[in-house]
């Protein structure tokens, strides 16, 4: 085992866009696990004919200091693409001086032999591309390489990773048409039209599919898309599936005009001959009255349930299939094994990490997808699908409750640290592997890297003095920014490092490993040996990124594991638990945290108990919940705070805090913040979310609040493998959606759902004004975020993407709190700036009370 003296570790250094993706291909082009982009790539055309090829255009380079903020990016380009939808770059080439001084200059470019616009100019760029229609017509736009794209003046997701997945219903105007695209992280880009081959139609890119298991006679779950290249909604429409004599039909939910939806399917459980390892389905889109409208076969694989395989679960957080892979533990004959989640690294598709490891005997190992292959580095929906995949493992393995276990490689030893520390008593014993332990360090590390590097190596990447000035300036926060910046501490993992405290730790990193850099996990060690008395740390020798399967399957870690198992909660004498917010994690054991005392800071409870006395500290709560009964009978005296409280018969006993002194109070009202519902505004992306969307404004409003809920669908298709139902707001009812989270588009002037949700919340918009409390607040530039309890539901939310006006409405197109790495706290107010100028547009942003009231909360003003 690598040793190393603490005075030799190194700073926290991390890879940046093209010094990560040299480091990248140098160290990973091994091994069975690594996914690369664009592998997955669609070539091949099949729901429609070439219309147009896009050749040439014009390419824009804005260089990315990295200094913005990822919550509000600066994107001056898009300000002009959206403000004016025929704007004509050739008129204007040069577009503005950068921070260096340089022109920022529209150049002409044309595709390569691969029909791609490629090349270094196209690094951080954006390009301009027209196509002149003589008439106006509905096609299918296609592109690819690109983060974004503003058609028409309307924002649409892009194909970040290359995929080709991308197929966007577009109503062409007559006359020329604007497409301005937002370059992603390959410095490529290519685009073209189809003529669709019918309005509506399957597409068989990006299937969710289950694996068919020869012991099981029963019906499991899949996904396809569905392509509405028409005006009209497609309504009552049903699915057909078939193979063999089995047969299940699955109603879909409306999909509107121009838009393209993953919808789930049933197929039907059949008697499977083991000696066949593959199926085709029959697939129909039946219509109205029956009608066939489109059919397609879809194949499947047949397996054992003993051998390695794919499983798929209906989500609860939007209703979407998702896949988890599963390697079965050897023994057959034994109840209550061992389970094992593994998470994943960047890139890396589930079946692969599941596939990386050999089968164990003492116990089944399951690995969740992070809902893409990038996904969220397995916070925010990330997270979410971990929890519901480890849920839904322990329902199918009825796993031994004290032997639950965690690892995961690269983000997902990133993954493992967080979740590790989010969800301390879920796991006996954690295994990071290659991992980073915060995100944004990890990010913010390329300064330190820069800094470290030689003035001639800086130049060979193209880095001059002034440059990195600006690319390590690191300006100070204003108190708003820093109140935005707080609704990430949830993932401030090492402001957790000591719930670790709850379990074993094995820490695995290879000796070379540039990717992660191998001093990350140096410095963790360091940081663990300061308090932590269980844990081991090994750096393999010479071993980079990626040096083969066992990077993750390292049988020191599984002997480790097995040696670890979660206390019995009577056995447990000390206990510290800390969190960002109940609403991510609130329990530890028998201790639970309903309430801060100031959002979103960290919370912390520490208990121990000795001489019959029982003792609590704690530090930023207002609500505390303590299950008595483990330590009752052996306790004469519960102390909280140096404060005597009495205990009584009751299991579950609840005190709050009030001027400094605790009271014993009943259960709380789930009116209030807990955590069922306590914020920050992308809390509500759950709940099997619906979007519903203005109707009764203007011509304009309409189209854009349409296009908006399009736009975030299409992002939570993309990023997170989504499936969101969208409803007009004259059709939506309340009592058909119930429980569910609701995210209104549009203001109480132009939508009508928005008095029957946010009929007595303190924030109301209308056309032209603003009223947030007692203060009013008029024009129509302003746009604003937030969230706030849907008041028929016990647990639902409302979450309202709204504006004053035409100005704030374009304000608001952007939807990066659908991006993992970015912060939202409960309410943000913001001008139409924010486009050029980012977090400097916003007026004001904050956190209600844990009374949902704005006289109890918690916000800054600029």
């Amino acid at each position: 085992m690598k040793i190393y003296d603490k005075s030799k570790a190194c700073t926290l250094i991390a890879v940046f866009v093209f010094l990560g993706s040299m480091i990248l291909s140098a160290q990973q082009r091994t091994g069975n696990i690594v996914e690369y982009f664009g592998k997955e790539k669609v070539a091949k055309i099949t729901e429609g004919e070439v219309l147009h090829l896009f050749k040439k255009g014009w390419a824009l380079q804005i260089q990315d200091f990295g200094i913005d903020s990822s919550t509000f990016p600066n994107d001056p380009v898009f300000q002009q693409a959206l403000a004016d939808p025929e704007y004509d770059i050739k008129s204007n080439k040069i577009f503005g001086i950068d921070a260096l001084g340089n022109e920022q200059r529209w150049v002409p470019i044309e595709v390569d032999s691969t029909n791609s616009f490629s090349g270094r100019g196209l690094r951080s760029a954006y390009v301009y591309l027209t196509y002149r229609s003589n008439t106006e017509k509905i096609a299918l736009f296609e592109g690819s390489g690109h983060s974004l794209v503003a058609i028409n003046g309307l924002p649409h997701e892009g194909d970040h990773y290359d995929f080709g997945w991308t197929l966007i219903p577009i109503k062409l105007k007559k006359g020329t048409n604007v497409f301005v695209l937002k370059v992603g992280r390959f410095s490529r880009v290519r685009a073209r039209l189809l003529d669709a081959h019918a309005p509506v139609q399957f597409t068989k890119r990006d299937l969710t599919l289950p694996d068919l298991l020869w012991e099981e006679n029963k019906a499991y779950r899949g996904a396809v898309r569905i392509i509405n290249a028409s005006n009209d909604w497609l309504e009552k429409h049903l699915i057909n599936i078939s193979f063999g004599a089995s047969e299940a039909m699955t109603e879909i939910a409306p999909i509107p005009p121009l838009s393209v939806q993953k919808v789930p399917f049933t197929i039907p459980a059949a008697v499977l001959d083991s000696t066949v390892k593959s199926v085709d389905l029959d697939v129909k889109l039946i219509g109205k009255k029956g009608k066939s409208v489109d059919t397609t076969t879809i194949p499947l694989n047949l397996k054992s349930k003993y051998r390695h395989h794919k499983k798929t679960f209906v989500s609860a957080v939007d209703g979407s299939i998702q896949y988890y892979s599963v390697a079965p533990a050897t023994d057959k004959t034994k109840d209550s094994l061992a389970l094992f989640l593994t998470v994943h690294g960047a890139s890396v598709e589930a079946v692969n990490q599941a596939n990386a490891y050999k089968q164990k005997e003492w116990g089944d190992l399951v690995a969740p997808t992070n809902r893409r292959p990038y996904g969220y580095a397995w916070e925010d929906l990330g997270r979410l699908d971990a929890l519901e995949v480890l849920e839904d493992a322990k329902k199918i393995f009825r796993p031994n409750e004290r032997k639950i276990y965690l690892t995961g490689h690269s983000m997902g030893g990133h993954g493992t640290w967080y979740l590790g520390a989010t969800y301390p008593d879920q796991f006996a014993a954690i295994a990071p592997c290659a991992g980073y332990p915060d995100l944004l360090r990890y990010r913010d590390g390329f300064r330190n890297r820069l800094l470290e590097m030689s003035e001639e190596r800086r130049e060979r990447f193209g880095i001059t003095t002034k440059q990195l000035e600006l690319m390590t300036f690191q300006p100070t926060a204003t108190p708003l920014e820093k109140i935005v910046e707080r609704a990430g501490s949830p993932s401030r993992t090492l402001d957790l490092i000591r719930n670790y405290l709850h379990h074993g730790v094995y820490v695995l990193h290879g000796e070379k490993d540039n990717v992660v850099p191998t001093a990350l996990a140096r410095d963790m060690r360091e940081r663990l040996g300061k308090f932590h008395p269980d844990f081991t740390y090994y750096e393999y020798p010479g071993g980079t990124h990626w040096y083969g399967d066992h990077s993750v399957d390292w049988p020191p870690i599984f002997d480790f594991f097995q040696r670890h198992t979660i206390p019995e909660t009577h056995t447990i004498d000390k206990l510290e638990f800390s969190t960002g917010s109940p609403g991510v994690s609130a329990k530890s054991h028998f201790i639970t945290i309903h309430q801060q005392q100031k959002p979103f800071e960290k919370s912390t409870v520490k208990f121990s108990k000795g001489d019959n006395n029982a003792f609590i500290e704690t530090a930023n709560i207002e609500l505390l919940e303590v299950e008595v009964a483990p330590f009752a009978k052996v306790v004469d005296s519960l102390h909280i705070d140096e404060q005597p409280i009495a205990i009584t018969d009751q299991n579950r006993l609840f005190f709050k805090k009030t001027s400094e002194h605790w009271k014993t109070v009943s259960a709380p009202s789930l009116k209030e913040k807990g955590p069922h519902r306590n914020g920050g505004f992308k809390d509500v992306f759950r709940n099997n979310v619906v979007f519903v969307f203005a109707t009764n404004g203007t011509t304009e409003e309409n189209e854009w609040y349409l296009n908006k809920a399009r736009f975030d669908a299409e992002t939570f298709w993309y990023r997170a493998n989504g499936n969101v139902e969208l409803v007009k707001d004259v059709d939506f009812k309340p009592s058909n959606y119930p429980d569910r989270n609701i995210v209104l588009y549009g203001n109480k002037t132009n939508n009508s759902a928005w008095v029957k949700l946010l009929k007595n919340c303190p924030v109301q918009v209308t056309n032209g004004v603003v009223d947030f409390g007692k203060i009013k607040i008029e024009g129509n530039q302003w746009g604003l975020y937030f969230i706030f309890p849907r008041e028929d539901s016990a647990k639902a939310s409302v979450g309202v993407v709204t504006a004053s006006g035409t100005e704030g409405m374009k304000g608001a197109y952007a939807n990066h709190y659908l991006v993992n790495g970015t912060t939202f706290p409960d309410f943000i107010l913001f001008d139409q700036s924010v486009l050029p100028n980012g977090i400097r547009g916003v007026k004001c942003a904050g956190f209600f009370g844990n009374d949902w009231s704005i006289m109890n909360g918690d916000f800054e003003w600029k």
